[in-house]
């Protein structure tokens, strides 16, 4: 059966972080992913987590300036990158997360050549530090709808990157709500790559609400995971079309139980 974690950047998101944690426990979720939770202690965050008995699982590199969307990926940021990755790697190694998201950037069309040799470098350094902390590093195509000029936005080009990188903590976060807006044949390339797919996503499709509506389905998708042997979590990265525990029945024929 898939097991869910809620993604607290998007669940809850009427309460203080903190108090997200605390709603993600009481609605019958066991794990969590974070996306930026900077501004909270790293001890205090810890603290919940315990004090809930949560799995903490990802959080992502820190965005960079505003409007940016990561560094991993964009020449001549080199260095800024290695600021924002040792402030991730210090965070998640603190309050015991077990995966980063290094958030590429986004690239002008003419810097992508360059940009695939730094991503592979910045990457190749980041695992060896992350290694060393047991933690895995997890990249993910976005789609440039919603995030124009990212650099990342295939799963083909994700899996060429890891295979080039060749560090064993290197592996693909795989959104299906992603995957279905730039090429869609979701169980073909759930099948094709989870050999190198180390966390999965879900949302709906297009409106990126409860993935109980749309035109992606889950049911069937969920199905395929099971049957395909993947043993991780699912993150539940949705926009709630209200207060989240009103929308979690979805979830409920898989074992999540929230308050009624």
């Amino acid at each position: 059966m898939p097991r869910f974690a809620a993604n607290l950047g998007y669940l809850f998101n009427e309460r203080p972080l903190l108090e997200r944690v605390d709603a993600a426990a009481a609605a019958g979720f066991k794990a969590i992913e974070l996306q930026f939770p900077y501004d909270v202690p790293g001890s205090a965050m810890k603290a919940a987590i315990d004090r809930n008995k949560l799995t903490i699982l990802g959080i992502n590199t820190p965005p960079g300036r505003e409007g940016e969307f990561g560094l991993a990926a964009v020449p001549g940021r080199e260095k800024d990158w290695q600021v924002l990755f040792a402030r991730a790697l210090e965070y998640a190694s603190e309050i015991g997360a077990s995966a980063i998201h290094c958030l590429a950037g986004k690239v002008a069309p003419e810097q992508r050549p360059a940009a695939d040799r730094v991503f592979a470098e910045n990457l190749s350094r980041a695992a060896d530090l992350a290694a060393a902390r047991k933690i895995t590093l997890l990249i993910e195509p976005i789609n440039a709808r919603d995030r124009p000029n990212y650099f990342l936005n295939h799963v083909e080009h994700a899996a060429d990157v890891i295979a080039k990188v060749g560090k064993a903590n290197i592996r693909m976060q795989f959104d299906f709500y992603h995957v279905q807006i730039v090429g869609g044949d979701l169980i073909h390339r759930l099948e094709k790559f989870l050999p190198v797919i180390g966390h999965l996503q879900c949302a709906a499709v297009p409106s990126r609400h409860e993935p109980d509506e749309g035109e992606i389905n889950y049911p069937a998708v969920f199905e395929a995971v099971d049957r395909l042997g993947y043993r991780g979590w699912i993150g539940a990265e949705y926009r709630p079309r209200g207060r989240t525990e009103a929308g979690l029945g979805w979830a409920r024929k898989y074992g999540l139980a929230p308050p009624l």
